[in-house]
């Protein structure tokens, strides 16, 4: 009898053990994924490039985005310093598949192809690499609820989850750790470990901004966004300095032409 009652008990930890969190890891994830974007936007955007606090280098860009079927493409043109001026870059999501990436150089007055094997190299220079550019795919990662509850950052109440990869090689970081909103299901603090699991970057934003849309639609939109190496103690912010949104955009300007010619 007692030995039945052990048993049961054990079976109750167990059951509520498995049923702690209301939701699980990859249920936060495919919301942070799905989560309502602008049709469009149209942004300028300044980034800071800093080494131990003191700033080496400041950037102009201007960003314009889409969002059309559920995938997302995003056109970017730096303006100043000289250094960078006119370097363009279009990423644009697939579905199923990688997202396609491709970058104009003017002193080559022509654009190539992002490879998959550049995917970890810096992104112009900053901190962000060709993958942080992108959008990886839900289903390309084991998903792990940490915690149901953190403050983090500027923000509290977040849910904690542990992202790995299924394919080591499909990844330049063996795991990130995301803290997501509840109300906006934006991570608004990822820590990303190299392949030896120690702590590579971490990627911060200091604060979101409701900004109204079309049909009384409004959306939590990222103004600043910190990029720190903390192996090298270099970092990058991206800062919104404006921006608009849900006003149409051409096809052509998320096109190859137009990262060709500006235009």
């Amino acid at each position: 009898m007692k030995l039945t009652k052990k048993l049961t008990a054990v079976a109750v930890a167990l059951l509520v053990g498995a049923s702690a969190f209301a939701i699980d890891g990859t249920e936060v994830m495919t919301k942070v994924y799905d989560r309502q974007k602008p049709d469009f936007s149209k942004a300028a955007v300044q980034v800071v490039l800093s080494k131990d606090g003191k700033v080496e280098e400041t950037r102009n860009v201007g960003e314009l985005g889409r969002c059309k079927n559920g995938l997302s493409d995003v056109y970017m043109i730096f303006l100043t310093p000289a250094s960078v001026k006119d370097t363009r870059f279009l990423a644009k999501e697939n579905e199923g598949k990688d997202d396609d990436k491709w970058i104009y150089l003017p002193t080559l007055k022509n654009f190539r192809r992002v490879a998959a094997s550049d995917g970890s190299k810096s992104f112009v220079g900053t901190d962000f690499s060709y993958d942080d550019m992108s959008t990886r795919k839900v289903e390309d990662d084991t998903h792990e609820l940490l915690k149901e509850s953190e403050d983090k950052g500027n923000f509290k109440d977040l849910y904690v989850v542990k992202s790995t990869p299924k394919d080591p090689k499909s990844s330049q970081y063996s795991y990130r750790i995301s803290w997501v909103t509840k109300d906006a299901w934006i991570p608004t603090y990822i820590e990303m470990y190299d392949k030896k699991g120690k702590l590579l970057k971490v990627n911060e934003i200091k604060a979101l901004k409701k900004v109204p849309g079309t049909n009384n639609r409004v959306y939590n939109v990222p103004m600043e966004n910190v990029m720190t190496n903390v192996q090298t103690k270099h970092a990058t912010s991206m800062k919104m300095v404006n921006i608009t949104v849900d006003q149409p955009l051409p096809d052509r300007t998320f096109t190859t032409d137009y990262l060709l010619n500006g235009k």
